[in-house]
């Protein structure tokens, strides 16, 4: 068969090429696509070229002396097929030879192409028929590969396309076509399709690529395209069932381009509100996008690599949530909507192309509680799922997962491990080793095992690892990055690795202060206002407005030593912060009075930040005026004396981000409780010389010294921490206590007893 493609290869360049030549490659070329590649290419490379070469050549002449031909038409389909299954084939084929096979091309070639499009007068004019599946080809080979070379055609291409197709009256025309309810299927012509599928879609694939020019700024871009974008998806997303493959290839393509947009100033944010100017709108397209996801049809289409408009759709509706759930804080509504949340898991479980799956588990990840996580019953499946991803792509040559870097499995990773129990899946899968490897080589896995050691077993599995302990006190003194090298302290700090003893200061010190604030700096104004007002009253405030210097986890410890009282600014960046987590728990560990605000509208506390702070009420900064709200926080200080106890502030807090607010625990209507029961009202009101008679009563001999100087209230809080909180971390703090204030281990019998009993007080009374 070989033999025979070689002689009709010669063939084509006669004088007068037969159909029946035409036909015959037609023939091989079909037989080709549903057998292995690999084999063909090797075998046959020059003459594939040859073919492909020739085409382009045909498609860059008049079209009139071949378009008619049907044998030529069905060998351009046949070689267009060909060529897309080429793209997506990883059995060995260099991707230096798949280029070189699809795009034997010139400039000159491409610009006759576009002309010919552009003089056509018929808008079904089969060449373009054609000719867009060429270009469609060129897109799904910069999409797969794009961290190889550039070619040197693809800025051409797309330069052309943005300026000619795009940013015209025309384009523009077809979205308004788009808006309309009553959309008719004969505005799905081939010119129409052209410049809104295939070339939103080679903008698409282009935007992925290293050193892609900017031709328009993703502002402009997303100012060009946002209004359009928004009315196409709010009039036709309850009628997803009737879409047409054209209706759902031009929303699939339109949504990819506006997720490149929207994704490319992740960081800065600035494209937000071009977008979304309102929270209103922004959660109304995110119920529309839903809708859509909701479709379970699409899940039937959906291809292993990102072949078909299907795939292309699911794909691009998830990177707009993606990127809607990391630059705005609307977190809430996907925790309030049952909806939102059956529908991501829905897609994650029945999704063949993994980039979709991982998306949908990022933005569950990045959205919902630990509680929700475990009512969905999917951490084990979303741990399993990405350590199968990254063995793979660490083990590959290329240090990819199916074209995915491995460095973007790491970063979506940092989201997934900010949930407890994904940390505690890690431990149990015991991953620890490989995360160990990869740090070899990615930096990133030291913020991820700084998120990691907040858990107690994977404390235990990185303390076994005399290498890697041995590794982060090297970085301590050699590494000049500044934000690594805190980092790495943050590691050392929570395995208690040379941490430094803080015993607690004499409160009477001359340097102390009187409140301590600690913040998230995307709340720096709303915690300058609060600062600001406090030392108008002539509060002695520690507050970070700068970065800080040197080990900032000892810094750290020594102004919480220094303080009595630490307001807490709640918001989700600071359940998120890994500092603000530290922070948290030291201040806890040291006994100091902890009072929360709340800077984040909607925002309620959850994970560790409800489990350290549950018992205690809150100052809501974003319910009442400002001054309503000092006011409220004036009388908690006021209720604890905060004037007379001396209160060192902390050093600043470098790149993590923290915020600590302040709450009243008077039980008065302008002050709200956490999401845990306020029972016990006997026991609350005990003083300490009742509860060390009531541990002396029931033997609990080393609780009752390690409780010395806890009231009532102390100890039902102790109890519900232990009720409501994750076990491991309670006993990890519990046994840190123990070991601090007496000297000796925790007595695991003690604790059992004393929930026992706890339990039995608070259904008698």
């Amino acid at each position: 068969m070989y033999s025979n493609f070689e002689l009709l290869i010669t063939e084509l360049f006669t004088t007068t090429t037969s159909s029946k030549v035409v036909y015959q490659l037609n023939l091989i070329l079909q037989e080709q696509i549903d057998e292995s590649l690999s084999k063909f290419v090797a075998e046959c490379f020059s003459c594939i070229l040859t073919l492909e070469s020739w085409t382009w050549r045909l498609l860059s002449q008049n079209s009139h002396q071949w378009i008619d031909e049907s044998s030529y038409r069905e060998l351009l389909y046949s070689l267009a097929s060909f060529n897309k299954k080429l793209v997506y084939d990883y059995n060995g084929i260099e991707v230096d030879r798949k280029a070189a096979l699809l795009f034997p091309v010139t400039v000159e070639q491409i610009k006759n192409i576009f002309q010919q499009i552009e003089q056509t007068k018929d808008d079904n004019d089969p060449f373009i028929f054609i000719v867009s599946l060429w270009f469609d080809n060129h897109s799904y080979f910069v999409h797969d590969n794009p961290h190889a070379t550039k070619l040197s055609i693809t800025d051409y291409i797309n330069q052309y396309i943005v300026e000619r197709y795009i940013m015209t009256r025309q384009f523009k025309s077809y979205l308004a076509e788009l808006r309309r309810s009553d959309l008719s299927s004969t505005i799905f012509t081939a010119k129409m399709l052209f410049h809104v599928k295939t070339s939103l879609f080679s903008l698409f694939s282009y935007l992925g690529t290293k050193d892609h020019q900017y031709f328009y700024t993703a502002d402009e871009m997303l100012r060009y395209l946002s209004n359009d974008y928004l009315q196409i998806v709010h009039v036709h997303h309850a009628t997803v069932a009737q879409w047409n493959r054209d209706l759902s290839a031009c929303i699939g393509h339109l949504t990819g381009v506006i997720a490149k947009c929207y994704w490319s100033d992740e960081k800065n944010g600035t494209n937000t509100k071009i977008l979304f100017p309102t929270e209103e709108v922004t959660c109304n397209h995110v119920r529309e996008l839903i809708q859509i996801l909701s479709y379970e049809p699409f899940y039937e289409e959906i291809r292993p690599v990102r072949w078909n408009d299907e795939t292309v759709l699911i794909d691009s509706i998830l990177m707009v949530l993606l990127s809607i759930v990391k630059t705005q804080n609307i977190n809430w509504f996907f925790r309030s909507n049952i909806s939102i949340r059956e529908t991501l898991l829905n897609v994650a479980e029945n999704s063949a192309y993994d980039e979709i799956c991982l998306r949908a588990y990022v933005v569950m990840g990045e959205v919902l509680t630990d509680e929700q996580l475990k009512e969905l019953k999917i951490t084990n499946s979303m741990a399993g799922f990405f350590f199968k991803m990254l063995e793979e792509a660490w083990q590959h040559p290329s240090k990819e997962y199916k074209q995915i870097p491995i460095q973007y499995l790491l970063r979506d990773f940092q989201i997934l491990s900010k949930n407890d129990s994904i940390k505690q899946r890690t431990a149990d899968l015991s991953k620890v080793q490989l995360l160990i490897q990869v740090s070899e080589q990615y930096q990133t896995v030291y913020d991820i095992f700084w998120t990691l050691s907040f858990n107690t077993d994977i404390q235990q599995q990185l303390r076994s690892n005399p290498f890697f302990t041995s590794q982060l006190l090297h970085l301590t003194r050699e590494c000049e990055d500044k934000k690594l090298r805190q980092i790495v302290n943050g590691i050392l700090w929570n395995l208690q690795v040379h941490q430094q003893s803080h015993p607690s200061p004499d409160i009477s010190s001359q340097n102390t202060f009187d409140i301590m604030i600690s913040y998230s700096h995307k709340d720096k104004s709303l915690c300058k206002q609060i600062y600001d007002e406090l030392t108008r009253r002539n509060y002695r405030v520690w507050i970070d407005f700068d970065q800080m210097h040197g080990n900032i986890m000892d810094a750290m410890a020594e102004a919480i030593d220094r303080s009595r009282t630490v307001i807490i600014c709640m918001s989700e960046e600071y359940r998120k912060s890994n500092f603000c987590r530290a922070e948290a728990h030291y201040a806890f560990q040291q006994q100091r009075h902890i009072v929360p605000v709340l800077t984040q509208k909607h925002y309620k506390p959850d994970g560790w930040l409800l489990f350290l702070l549950g018992p205690l009420l809150y100052v809501d900064f974003t319910e009442h005026e400002l001054n309503v709200a000092i006011e409220m926080l004036l009388k908690e200080l006021g209720a604890n004396d905060v004037h007379q106890v001396d209160v060192q502030p902390v050093v600043s807090k470098d790149a993590a981000e923290v915020s600590l607010p302040s709450v009243p625990r008077t039980t008065t209507s302008i002050t709200k409780p956490l999401s845990l029961d306020t029972e016990r009202h006997s026991m609350l009101q005990w003083a300490q010389a009742e509860v060390q008679e009531w541990l002396t009563n029931h033997h609990l001999v080393q609780l009752c010294r390690l409780l010395s100087d806890c009231d009532g209230r102390s100890l039902v809080h102790l109890y519900r921490y232990m009720k409501g909180g994750e076990r491991s971390v309670v006993m990890s703090l519990l046994q840190d206590d123990c070991i601090r204030r007496l000297n000796e281990s925790i007595s695991l019998i003690e604790i059992s007893r004393f929930r026992s009993l706890m339990h039995q007080e608070r259904w008698n009374k």
